[in-house]
């Protein structure tokens, strides 16, 4: 499979922009990109808006979803207690790919939390979004015009999130009952969803791994963040279900000595994609390399690059006609905590009983 091109962002017409805010503003559910995924948004403060949000996905009703505002949006309208170490994280980080999990303010609604007296709160870097949201708040003004968007990712719930326009497209087309406008921002850059702090509870703790690791979080703070194996009563929070992320096609996760017995006992005719390093499939048989019934996709060398690209890859495999996929395990490292993370919630999709 060939490698993708960087990713690049679009600037839609301005028109286009007010269109969509417009279209937030009367309840409805439009997706846009942001620096990370491409969000399914409503208006944060419309019960209506929030439950078709949960309908479309086919999200459970329990799990929270996120808040989007512009930089010039007020934290303490969404939340009852904006702590000084939320403050730090919010300079240091904001805009960017950081959702910070607070008190929720008793005007907002407990749907986007899903029930729990916290709400995640999110300023996104994209341009587009940062676009998108200002229209929005000029549009609602007065005492609602904060512009708050609530924006999981666009996708059918427990599925691949989608880093580009067609992805959505893609993935609501023909679902009786959706209708999801799609405000093309081209592609987002970061890739993984954003990392998750949770500071309701008058510690910091990471509940989310993604782009801002914990080393980071803690150079501000002054400490480390409780890390998810550290935390029984963690809130509930987008993405931290054991089994999510998950492409179509069946995915399992091999360590590199594994590939080569794995493919020596598969049926003949199996079509299967091998998805390694470049290290690994050098070690693969001149017959293996040489099949045609074996798709290799050589994976990037950096964390950063494969976070770009995994979810696209995903779906480039779910198109590619195979009855599933090997995946190399990935170094057991901080550097790659956060793609492995949303690797092995995609593999756990599939685990054997």
């Amino acid at each position: 499979m060939t490698s993708p091109q960087a990713p690049r962002i679009v600037m839609p017409p301005a028109d286009a922009i007010t269109q969509a805010a417009e279209q937030l503003v009367a309840g409805e559910l439009v997706a846009f990109p942001t620096e990370t995924v491409y969000g399914l948004g409503g208006d944060a403060e419309n019960p209506a808006a929030i439950a078709a949000i949960y309908a479309a996905k086919g999200r459970p009703a329990n799990h929270p979803v996120i808040v989007h505002f512009s930089p010039e949006g007020d934290p303490g309208y969404w939340s009852s207690d904006v702590t000084p170490a939320a403050r730090k994280l919010m300079d240091a980080f904001w805009p960017g790919p950081l959702t910070l999990i607070l008190k929720r303010a008793a005007h907002i609604p407990d749907a986007v939390s899903g029930g729990q007296d916290s709400v995640g709160l999110r300023c996104p870097s994209h341009p587009v979004a940062q676009a998108l949201l200002r229209e929005f708040a000029r549009i609602k003004g007065g005492s609602r015009g904060q512009g708050g968007v609530a924006a999981p990712s666009a996708n059918r719930f427990g599925q691949v999130s989608p880093t580009a326009a067609q992805h959505v497209r893609d993935e609501f087309a023909g679902l009786p009952g959706v209708t999801v406008h799609v405000l093309d921002g081209g592609e987002a850059a970061v890739g993984i969803e954003s990392t998750i702090v949770d500071l309701s509870r008058g510690f910091p703790a990471l509940l989310r791994p993604g782009h801002i690791t914990p080393e980071q979080i803690a150079e501000v703070l002054g400490e480390m963040p409780r890390l998810p194996g550290q935390d029984s009563d963690a809130p509930r929070a987008s993405g931290t279900l054991k089994a999510h992320y998950a492409p179509r096609t069946p995915l399992y996760l091999c360590d590199a000595g594994q590939f080569a017995p794995a493919l020596a006992v598969r049926p003949e005719g199996e079509r299967v994609a091998v998805v390694a390093f470049a290290s690994t499939l050098a070690t693969l048989s001149a017959e293996v390399s040489a099949s045609a019934d074996i798709v290799k996709v050589v994976l990037p060398g950096t964390p950063a690059a494969l976070a770009t690209d995994l979810y696209a890859m995903l779906r480039r495999l779910d198109r590619a006609s195979v009855t599933h996929i090997l995946f190399e395990r990935l170094p057991d490292t901080p550097a790659w905590a956060a793609v492995g993370d949303r690797l092995g919630r995609a593999a756990a999709a599939f685990e054997r009983a």
